[in-house]
This record gives structure tokens, sequence and C-alpha cells, in this order.
């Protein structure tokens, strides 16, 4: 400030000397013209002489104010000063964000994100804290706000470093020792799979089958007396487990495919045909119920020349061996069979490093926890192993064999039970050995961050055709609306607005069609697999809908009925359990548990609650049939009402029941009858071959000859489900 007064004050200094010299100048002229015009110009004489005294008052006034305009300035500026724009507040925002995120990041609650939504073009109603906002939603909510807007790329494009765990690369042949191959049985439904298995290794396990069929997989090893070993995986082969067919041929070095002699190749023959060609696996045919009178071992190697499986006989590759599982005739040839094509495969394996391997079952045990069954394909597996697969890890506290008994070690294509996992890992997992707990934390992390990205990536490409399909519904609309005049246009959104409100009864009875929520619990994660692809089948959402509420391994538990009680639903398990306690409190809550141990037993039981909650339909069953052979009026009162003559034709009419008027195979009446005569007799019945008169409640109603007039009942039958889950 001082510095500004100084120049100020040396301009004005130098404004007044200018200004004396300059009055002295004209004094001096003034002097010597003042003998000339004293008398005349008396004032010119004194005026100059003020001049430098009121130019020091006006510099000095001056000087003044400058002093206390600047001073109060800067008295001023000494405050913030309070600018629109610093003072609204800064929020970094992303595209694809969720209410949650934008309201946490405003520093507000979810309730201002929807207050600042409303009186808008997006559905309230269908937001949920967790659901993402499209790039218009969010600024609209900044304005609404009086917030700063500022963008940022989005939090999960930071770069996060790969912490996976993966398959090491492939050993060095010197380390490489043969090892057993791995066998899986697989063939149609019933053609002696499990048999043929429990022949080889002298066990009862079909016995054990519910309804006779296999329904998970099953490792086990076998000795043969030759000394060799084989580990058989044995497949179900009900359609429902498909999924479980292709995971044993991914992981199987050989597979025997079982076709019955009697019955041929048959659709699940075919499809496990296509799933060892997929994992380019060989063939081993065993013809199997050789012993039968029926028995046809020839035409079923023509049948399966039409899926290029072409036998030894016919100039192939593929041996065929005819067998009966049964008497056990031809089994040690299968075997032989099996053992020669596995040594010309020249299987070896790497039993030294960490262990690699992949789960064929896994189930959860009461007294052991999550429990999977798995195949070694690389090192060794001991107690004390740290474990990875999918998003789950073990350290293992225990290994058993097929037949339970504990193991301590588990070389490769040997079968083996784990115990020790914290996550019960999914059937088909890949298993890798690391070096330690905190790495696995690392690896499951990873892989559930991966996932989550993956989720991210859909959820925006989503958001992404939502907002593409929002700016043409928006363009479109311009374009219809852009040309007209403002009357024209309020008109036309009014006619739309009302033809909505129109719909809306009818879309109100599309919401209120019945629905079936269902829990799923299964004993081994396959079998579960199994169930839910079938429930993905349905497509019968227009008469009810099914909602997977949940599905898991395990017994039916408590969080099972609340869940059940919550959304109403079902409890469905399979080869589970469900305790006294359990099943008293479900009955208390009136929730329904369903138990089955046959997976067809079970989808049929899906379908019949299906049927249960659809509405039942009406249906006409005839009573009696008549024609009309003369018509003619009646006076009643005041009134003419028209009359019928007919004659029953077949069965009987009754007063009682409904009747309908049929003209050219038309229906063009339905109602009920105001009168009913024989002769001039009123009556409740007649029988076929009798005339009668009738006429009907509806007056205006005009009879024709030929007419027919039918008398029927309705029934109200059970609804039907038009589900076909396929078998």
């Amino acid at each position: 400030m001082n510095l500004k007064i100084l120049k100020l004050e040396n301009l004005l200094r130098c404004h007044a000397v200018f200004r004396q010299l300059h009055s002295l100048g004209q004094r001096r002229m003034l002097a010597q013209w003042s003998h000339v015009f004293s008398s005349a110009y008396p004032v010119w004489t004194a005026q100059p002489c003020v001049w430098p005294w009121q130019t020091d008052l006006v510099i000095g006034a001056a000087l003044s104010q400058y002093r206390l305009l600047v001073t109060k300035k800067e008295g001023r500026s000494q405050k913030p000063p309070l600018s629109s724009t610093k003072s609204k507040k800064e929020v970094e925002v992303w595209i694809g964000m969720t209410v949650q995120e934008l309201a946490r990041a405003m520093e507000k609650d979810v309730d201002c994100v929807f207050e600042a939504l409303m009186n808008t073009d997006i559905d309230i109603d269908s937001l949920e804290a967790h659901s993402h906002l499209d790039e218009v939603w969010i600024k609209e909510v900044i304005k609404k706000t009086r917030m700063k807007l500022k963008w940022s790329k989005l939090k999960q494009d930071k770069v996060r470093e790969n912490k996976d765990a993966v398959r090491r690369p492939q050993a060095d042949p010197a380390l490489l020792i043969p090892r057993s191959p791995v066998v899986t049985i697989m063939g149609h439904v019933d053609h002696g799979k499990t048999t043929l298995l429990d022949k080889l290794r002298k066990t009862q396990v079909a016995a054990m089958e519910a309804g006779g069929i296999t329904q998970h997989i099953g490792a086990f090893l076998v000795s043969l007396p030759s000394g060799e070993r084989i580990t058989f995986l044995d497949t179900p082969g009900h359609a429902a487990f498909s999924a479980m067919r292709a995971r044993g041929a991914q992981v199987t070095d050989i597979v025997i495919l079982v076709v019955a002699a009697d019955d041929g190749v048959m659709k699940q023959t075919v499809e496990s045909i296509q799933h060892a060609r997929d994992a380019q696996v060989p063939i081993v045919l065993a013809i199997n119920k050789c012993d039968k009178a029926e028995a046809d071992p020839e035409k079923v190697k023509k049948e399966l020349l039409a899926y290029d499986v072409v036998c030894e006989d016919y100039g192939g590759d593929v041996q065929a061996v005819h067998i009966s599982a049964v008497t056990g005739d031809n089994l040690m040839a299968l075997a032989e069979a099996t053992i020669a094509l596995a040594e010309m495969l020249e299987l070896k394996a790497d039993p030294t490093g960490p262990v690699e391997g992949t789960v064929i079952e896994s189930f959860t045990d009461k007294g052991r926890g999550p429990v999977t069954t798995a195949i070694i394909q690389r090192g060794t597996l001991r107690k004390g192993s740290i474990l990875v697969a999918g998003k789950s890890w073990a350290k293992v506290r225990l290994m058993f064999d097929e037949n339970g008994k504990p193991i301590q070690e588990a070389y490769p294509s040997m079968p083996v039970g784990i115990v020790g996992w914290r996550d019960l890992p999914s059937a088909g997992d890949e298993i890798l050995e690391v070096e330690s707990e905190p790495r696995a934390r690392a690896v499951v992390d990873w892989r559930k961050y991966e996932q989550e990205q993956e989720k991210n990536k859909e959820d925006l490409k989503i958001i992404e055709e939502k907002r593409k399909e929002h700016q043409e519904a928006h363009q479109k609309a311009r374009e219809k609306y852009g040309t007209l005049h403002w009357k024209e246009r309020s008109f036309l959104k009014y006619q739309e607005k009302k033809e909505q409100k129109l719909l809306k009864p009818k879309e109100k009875e599309e919401r209120d069609s019945p629905v079936l929520p269902i829990i799923i619990k299964g004993d081994v994660d396959g079998s579960v697999e199994a169930i839910v692809n079938i429930m993905n089948t349905y497509d019968a959402s227009h008469e009810c809908e099914l909602q997977l509420v949940h599905f898991g391994v395990g017994d039916v538990s408590e969080n099972d009925v609340n869940l059940a009680e919550t959304f109403h639903g079902v409890i469905y398990g399979f080869n589970v359990n469900a305790g006294n306690v359990i099943q008293q409190s479900a009955a208390k809550k009136g929730v329904k548990i369903r138990l089955h141990k046959i997976i067809y037993r079970l989808i049929e039981d899906v379908q019949e609650e299906l049927s249960f909650r659809l509405p039942c339909t009406v249906e006409e069953n005839p009573i009696g049939e008549a024609s009309i052979l003369a018509t003619f009026t009646v006076t009643e009162g005041k009134k003419k009402v028209p009359v019928a003559g007919c004659r029953v034709q077949k069965g009987q009419l009754e007063k009682q029941k409904k009747f309908k008027l049929i003209r050219n195979r038309d229906v063009i009446w339905k109602g009920s009858l105001t009168s009913l005569k024989h002769h001039k007799d009123d009556i409740s019945v007649i029988k076929s071959g009798m005339d009668c008169g009738l006429s009907l409640s509806e007056e205006k109603i005009e009879f024709k000859v030929g007419d027919e007039i039918i008398c029927y009942e309705e029934k109200e039958v059970p609804g039907k489900t038009s589900w076909d889950p396929g078998f």
C-alpha cells in the first residue's frame, strides 16, 4: 500500500509543480499587460494567486481519500474471498459407480441420492443400493446437490500384481516314471458300468446305489492279479449328469465304453463317445450282457460305425471285448486290453515337486467338514501340504483311499480323499500346491478379484447397452415431437400416458403370476451341479416362475428352513438328511422339505409342485344335445319371449346346468335357461328322444331352425406344467 501511495504522491506533486510554474508564467504576462487592462479587467490581477492553494487542497483531499480506500480494500482482502466455484464440494466419480458408492463419495446418505433422482425419468422403485448408475444420472445427482463433478478412472482399473498360481512347465523326461492308467467307464444308464467295476474290485457298490444307478463319480484304485494297478472312474449314465461325464473324460487316459448287447447304442452312449472325442482319449469297447439270449454284439459294432467308432473286426483300431459283468466272463481280457493300450500310450509322470491334480468330487462331511475326491497328476501329496483349488485353499489334515482308510502319501494317478479345506471347492477345479498359507490366501484373493473384475466388465457392458437404448429412444422421441407445436406435443404425451394407465392392471396381473422359490441341497458338488443344470432348462416362466433361491452341499440346516420361510419356498434334498429338530422347525414354519435319493424322482416332485401352483383350468363336460325344430314367441305380461321347440338327440337336458347355443359350429351364446317345458308342464330334466320348449336368460337372442342346444357342466381340472426336463 505504501509504495502505491508514494507513487501517487510523486505524480500529484509533479502535477502541482507544473501548475505553479504555469501560474507564474501567467502572472508575468499579466504584470506586463496590467497597465493596459487594469481598469477594464480588475479580476484577472487577483485570480491566479488563488490556484496554488486550491491545488494543494485538492491533492491533500485526494490523497486522504485514496489512503482510506486502499486501507479498506486491504482490510477486506485479509478475509478469504467467497468464490462460488471454490465453495462447491468436489466429488470424484466414475462411470458405472453404484448408488452406495456415489453416496459415499458425496459423504451423504443413500437417501440423498434417491431424493435427487426423484421426478426424473429413472425408475426409483427398481433402484437398490448396489444398482449401477448411468453417466446421465450421476451428473443429475451432483447438479441437484450443488456439488462439483470430477471424473476419475474406475478404481478397478488400477494395475494389480498377478498373484495367481499356475502349473509348472513340463518336467525333464529323465525325471518321469511310469504311472498307472486312469480309466473312465462310460455309457448309457443301466448298461452295467458299476456292476462291471464291482466285479473287478469284488465289491457291491451297485447294490448300494439308489435306484440301481450311479449318481456321482466314484474313483477307485483296482489291483489286478497280474500286479498291475488301474484307477477307475465310474461316471453316471443318467441324462442329468452330462457335466460329470465330461469332467471324467477330461482327467482320464482311456475310456471304456460299455454298451449292452441286448439294448444297443443309446442316447448317453453317443454322448459318451463325443466326450471321449473332445478329450482326445482312446476308447476300449466293452459289449456287456453277452450272456443274455437276446444279445447281439455284432449289431452293436455295426451301430457304432455311424459314430466313427470302428472296431478291429471292421478294420479299425478300437478293441472290442465281449463280457458279462454279472457272471464275470472275459473281465480279465478287458483288463488286459486296457493295460496293453496303456503300455502303448507310455503313460509317465513326475512324482517330485509341488502337487498338481484335479477335483473329481466334493462334499461336506459332518465330522470332517469340506472333503474332496481328487486325482493326483503330478508330484506327491503328503500330510501338511498347502493346496489351492478354485477359490478355496487347504492345509491337508487327513488323506484316505476309496475304502476310507487313512494314507500318508498319494502318488500320480492315485484317487485320494482330502480333508482340510477352508471352503468347498467345485468339482473339476484344478489343484495346485503352494509354499505357504499366506501364498494360498494371496492366490485365492487374486482369483476372487479377477472374478469381480469380470463381473464389473459384464455390468459395464450392460450399462453401456442400456445407455445406448436410452439415447436412441430419446433421439426417436425428439424426432417424433421435434416438428410439432407445443400444444400438439402435449396432447400426444397425454394420450400415451393414458394408454400406459390402461395397461397397468394387466401388468399387475402378470406380476401376480404364481412363483415357486426352491432351495437345493445335495450330497456332493456334482449332484447339485446336475440338478441346477436341469433347473436352468426351465422354460415355462409364463405359467409359473421358478426361482432358485439357494443351492449348496450338505444336510438341510436351520438356515435353509429360515430362508425357505422368508421366500415361501420348498426345500429339495438329494441324498441328504434333515434331522428331527429341523423337520419340527420346518413344520412349525410351514416349510416343505422334500428328500429324494433318485434324481428323476426329485425332478418329478418339482414338476408336481409347479403344477400345483398353477390355476385350475375349467373344462366343459357335455351332458346332452338338442336340435331346434321350430321357433315361436310367447307373451308373458307385456313381453314377447322367443321360445325354441327342440328335440333331445343325445343325453339329457337339465335346467340347473349351463347351456350354449351353436349356429354353423360357432358358439353365439352361453348362459342358463329361464324355462324348460314338456308340453305345458315345467320340468327340470328332458331325456333323449323327447320334445321340449325352452327360453334363454337373454331375450335378445333369436333362434333359427337347425341351431343346436348343448347342455354342459363345468369341471375344474388341476393345471399341469408344460416344462419338459428331457427325461
